[in-house]
C-alpha cells in the first residue's frame, strides 16, 4: 500500500471552507450561495447527456 506525503484534498478543502465563518446571517448566506453554485457549475460541467 502506498503512504500519502500530503493531507487529503478533499479534507484540506473541506478545512479550508469551515474557516471561512460569515460575519453575520447575510455574509454567511452569500459565502454558502458562492459554494452552491460552485458545485452546480460543476455538475453542469461533467454532464455528458446533453453534449453532442
Amino acid at each position: 500500500m502506498t503512504q500519502q506525503k500530503s493531507a487529503d484534498k478533499n479534507l484540506q478543502n473541506e478545512v479550508k471552507r469551515l474557516d471561512v465563518e460569515g460575519v453575520n446571517a447575510h455574509n454567511a448566506q452569500q459565502l454558502n450561495q458562492d459554494l452552491n453554485d460552485r458545485k452546480h457549475m460543476d455538475a453542469l460541467n461533467r454532464d455528458t447527456t446533453t453534449r453532442q
